[in-house]
């Protein structure tokens, strides 16, 4: 039975996440299909790391364990020395909070609220105080200051991507994944995304997951690992 306690595992501070013979798989046999196998990954704090692969390598399927979203068939996943694995579901909701951001292709904004309160309002729940003075920093941060009042109707695509991204950063989070996050939108407004995306990531030194399937995206992070089959078959640190 996972814990409600948060146990604590010993992990340099230099590692945000650590994930140790991670594995997914969904069904019994003869259905039984595995997703993910053999996952051994540490990702320094700080470090901009892409996970790189085609449709269907388990890339997204990693994501969501790394991130506590979904639980792994066997194996653990360590993050800011928890060790997720072992925590019950409030416990596991606890301690993303503050840990994890996730910025995803479908910017899932609230269309009753305004940008401002589709920052402000998560931060709320969380008992986090200031709650909107940080969300107009945040909202600043990404040069939407002049559209706080509006409703994502109202925004661009690549404006509520940037509400998006100042929504999943407003937390502090010590990790921020981004999953495919210009496929929604045209080259161009993709462009822009990425350079504020990796602007933030430098700013607020977080560690940085981009899920793509683009090579020349993946270029732009420190650190490639290629995903076939659902195991790694690459993992290279860009000269």
């Amino acid at each position: 039975m996972p814990s409600s306690a948060p146990p604590s595992i010993a992990v340099p501070d230099s590692i945000a996440i650590e994930a140790r013979n991670l594995a997914l798989a969904l069904g019994r046999p003869p259905a039984h299909v595995e997703i993910l196998r053999e996952i051994d990954l540490a990702v320094s704090a700080a470090d901009s790391v892409a996970l790189l692969g085609p449709s269907g390598s388990g890339k997204s399927s990693l994501m969501a364990l790394l991130a506590g979203l979904e639980r792994p068939t066997a194996g653990s996943v360590v993050v800011g020395g928890l060790d997720f694995t072992r925590l019950d579901e409030n416990a596991l909701a606890v301690a993303r909070r503050g840990r994890i951001g996730i910025v995803l292709q479908a910017f899932h904004l609230l269309p009753t609220m305004t940008a401002l309160e589709n920052v402000a309002v998560p931060l709320e729940l969380a008992g986090v105080r200031g709650a909107f003075d940080r969300a107009r920093e945040e909202l600043a941060a990404v040069g939407l200051d002049r559209r706080l009042h509006h409703y994502p109707a109202q925004l661009s695509g690549g404006e509520q991507q940037r509400v998006a991204i100042a929504r999943a950063l407003a937390p502090r989070p010590a990790v921020l994944f981004a999953d495919e996050p210009t496929g929604n939108l045209d080259a161009a407004t993709g462009l822009v995304i990425m350079d504020l995306l990796f602007a933030r990531h430098r700013e607020t030194e977080a560690t940085l997951f981009v899920i793509t399937h683009d090579p020349r995206l993946a270029e732009r992070c420190a650190r490639i690992v290629e995903l076939a089959d659902g195991r790694i078959v690459a993992d290279r640190r860009r000269a």
